[in-house]
């Protein structure tokens, strides 16, 4: 096992992920920050994160009243354990993951077109 924040692994992985947990963090920049690192200038950051809809909307979509149940049970007060805390929440619109991973130096963030009822895959480059 080793720790993602080593300097020795910078560039090192070509694939760099993280399912379902960006939302949750205190800080997703610092993190955005550390899997940019990893992956290097040739290397992907693949992020997974809940198919939410583009903009809040009374209705929701399919899986958004759900996601704010979770969101206020369990992944805000967890996203809010250590400072700084941003509070993200479950319902992360993609426009707040493309300015956290711009905060974080990652140029651009493409939404991988894979058909997934629960699930929104984002590609991120350095």
């Amino acid at each position: 096992m080793r720790d993602g924040g080593d300097p020795t692994l910078a560039g090192q992985f070509d694939l760099v992920t993280a399912f379902e947990c960006v939302h949750d963090m205190a800080d997703p920049v610092a993190a955005l920050r550390a899997m940019r690192r990893l992956a290097g200038e040739q290397g992907t950051v693949l992020i997974v994160d809940e198919r939410v809809g583009d903009t809040f909307t009374a209705e929701g979509n399919d899986i958004e009243w759900m996601m704010y149940g979770w969101s206020i049970l369990h992944c805000l007060p967890v996203g809010r354990v250590e400072p700084p805390a941003v509070g993200t929440g479950t319902v992360m619109r993609a426009d707040t993951l493309r300015r956290y991973a711009k905060e974080a130096g990652l140029s651009s963030v493409a939404i991988v077109p894979i058909d997934d009822f629960f699930f929104r895959f984002y590609r991120l480059y350095p």
